[in-house]
């Protein structure tokens, strides 16, 4: 085929993609990536698929998976343009999903898509998500980055995620052994996490704050991107110490307290939540009273400081509150299993 001498020449890069970019930025988290990998990983960035050995530690192993996203707080990521923190939101919202049925994350997968890569901005997001993978434990093992022209606007982009862990069929922790008496422990979150972000931006966009305002010795800015916390190496080592104890998890994430809570619970149980137990936090005070927001609301839609609930028996809830305590959680003793009485919600924060 002759190429006509009288029309110009195109390339993709005429059509708006930048290949060179997308080689540059590869090359530049490849150091990101290879701090977290694990013995299991077989090869490295660049190929066409991901090769993961699984560990012969392993009797009957259970895969479990897990993929989100960040959902609207990459709006306040354009806004205020910080990138740096929301990769570690990505990761945590699925490897904190997976680590409440007992299972150990392995690896991690992400999907970056924008119209037109800046790669400095790639570089702090990916920077995140490789903090993220430090932190789970679990090897960032590849990922996509799509350049779409006329896909997004200016200066934005989309993440999601996807991670695989994997428990001993015999561990896994599906609520099936939560009985009445059994305590409800919280786990302190970081902040908002990645949820009811839609609601933050409505009344950061209603209040006007100035996000750069001293804010109980921090910046609101800073406050509200906070990274969501990732729980997964001290609740892996409190399972690995103490086989048994831990009898449920709940990751709060949308929904909140008192739609997440229910999930690990069967039908004739009710978990009675003391929200005097813990003290809110000035962000979710602030929300709250900015925003107007009815209380039950707040458990409704906000972690509202509570990111991850542990259900223990209560003849160990003391020690494991001193083991996660020890490994730097912030642990509240914040309610009861009881029997649910017809008509009931499953779970009442009070």
């Amino acid at each position: 085929m002759t190429l006509s001498a009288h029309k110009p020449s195109l390339s993709y890069r005429d059509a708006g993609v930048d290949m060179e970019a997308g080689d540059a930025l590869v090359d530049r988290i490849k150091p990101f990536a290879k701090r977290t990998m694990r013995p299991e990983v077989l090869g490295g960035i660049g190929g066409f698929g991901a090769l993961f050995e699984l560990s012969k530690k392993y009797r009957e192993p259970v895969l479990v998976s897990g993929t989100d996203g960040v959902g609207t707080k990459l709006k306040l990521a354009f806004q205020l343009n910080k990138h740096d923190t929301v990769g570690q939101d990505l990761v945590a919202m699925s490897v904190n999903d997976i680590l409440v049925q007992g299972a150990e994350p392995l690896f991690f997968l992400d999907y970056f898509a924008c119209g037109k890569l800046d790669v400095d901005t790639a570089v702090d997001v990916v920077k995140g998500i490789a903090q993220g993978c430090e932190l789970a434990g679990c090897a960032l093992i590849g990922g996509e980055t799509a350049e779409m022209p006329s896909m997004y606007p200016e200066g934005e982009y989309d993440l999601a995620g996807f991670a695989v862990g994997a428990v001993e069929k015999a561990d896994i922790i599906d609520g099936s052994k939560i009985v009445p008496g059994d305590v409800v422990l919280g786990l302190a979150s970081s902040g908002a996490h990645s949820n009811g972000y839609s609601l933050v931006r409505k009344i950061i966009e209603l209040a006007q704050p100035d996000l750069d305002a001293d804010f109980h010795g921090r910046k609101l800015r800073d406050v509200v991107m906070e990274p969501t916390r990732i729980y997964v190496k001290p609740l892996l080592a409190l399972m690995q110490s103490m086989p048994g104890v831990v009898k449920g998890m709940a990751h709060i994430t949308g929904g909140g307290i008192t739609e997440n809570v229910p999930r690990i619970l069967r039908d004739e149980l009710v978990a009675r939540i003391d929200a005097a137990s813990w003290t809110l936090p000035p962000l979710f005070q602030w929300l709250q009273q900015a925003g107007n927001v009815d209380r039950q609301e707040m458990y409704r839609v906000f972690n509202c400081g509570i990111g991850m609930a542990v259900v223990v028996g209560a003849d160990v809830a003391d020690a494991v509150v001193a083991q996660l305590s020890t490994a730097g959680e912030t642990v509240y003793r914040i309610g009861c299993i009881d029997a649910r009485a017809e008509g009931e919600a499953q779970t009442i924060v009070a």
